[in-house]
């Protein structure tokens, strides 16, 4: 009989040990920060609110290598990107359906449709809201992975599974619930392939938290790529019809014929008889 006591007293006692130890572990859950990261954004009715986005940015490719551009986001599953390189703007767009793109560095001037592994990351970017709001009627799944530091900073770790099979792991500051990192693994042309992307500098625009600043590169590489946000315009007005894929460029006219020059010339005037 005491041994089953002082069993149940160790028992009783490791739990309150744990419970105090580790008290995140009992009173968060995945939908728990979820919660809080949509709280720390604004909220939910604010951000449901937005119809349209527009962001404009530069992103550095590498020395001297700039690319400004814009990109617009649309409800309820719409976007389209524009950058220039060189001189020359290239499109990628989606409207909810098919995702095609202008690719002018390519010699490519008609627009086409693309292939099923770009079209995932048209399709990601569309979801104007991010992958976690209402993330389980859109077909993802969300797991709580523990905690993790960031650089310093204690980070919730959630395992996002979208609908369309890609993964993201996305860390989520533990006390500003803000998104502070992400790695997604995609398959492109067959290959696995793993980003990383450090995101920062939250600036506050009409009651929303947006992030002004991306740095992305190939999981454990040096060579980042880094995007400059310089401004973000909400509920700016967007035509369904700019998302939609434009038809090929009409054939260039043939050139007209050139005038016949073989016509029998006029005789010169005969002089009058004498």
């Amino acid at each position: 009989m005491m041994n089953k006591v002082r069993m149940g007293m160790k028992v009783c006692l490791g739990l309150l040990a744990l419970a105090m130890v580790a008290p995140g572990v009992w009173a968060q859950s995945a939908d728990d920060i979820i919660a809080k990261n949509v709280q720390a954004r604004g909220g939910l009715d604010k951000i449901k609110a937005v119809q349209s986005i527009k962001t404009t940015a530069t992103l550095a490719m590498g020395p001297g290598m700039e690319a400004p551009g814009s990109l617009i986001q649309k409800r309820p599953n719409m976007a389209r990107l524009e950058f220039t390189v060189q001189g020359l703007t290239a499109v990628q767009a989606y409207d909810g359906t098919t995702a095609w793109q202008i690719m002018p560095f390519m010699g490519k001037k008609d627009a086409e449709t693309m292939s099923a592994d770009e079209a995932k990351e048209m399709q990601e970017t569309a979801d104007i809201d991010g992958p976690l709001v209402d993330y389980k009627s859109k077909g993802n799944t969300v797991e709580l992975l523990g905690k993790e530091k960031i650089e310093g900073t204690d980070a919730y770790k959630l395992k996002v599974t979208l609908k369309n099979g890609d993964v993201q792991t996305m860390y989520i500051d533990s006390d500003s619930y803000l998104e502070i990192k992400e790695e997604t693994k995609r398959m492109v042309r067959g290959t696995e392939q793993d980003v990383e992307s450090a995101i920062g500098d939250y600036k506050e625009v009409s009651g929303i938290m947006f992030p002004f600043a991306v740095e992305s590169g190939a999981k454990g590489s040096d060579q980042k790529q880094k995007l400059t946000i310089s401004k973000i315009e909400l509920n700016v007005p967007a035509e369904d019809a700019s998302f939609k894929m434009p038809p090929p460029a009409p054939p260039a006219p043939a050139a007209a014929a050139a005038p016949k020059t073989d016509a029998a010339k006029p005789e010169a005037p005969k002089p009058p008889n004498q």
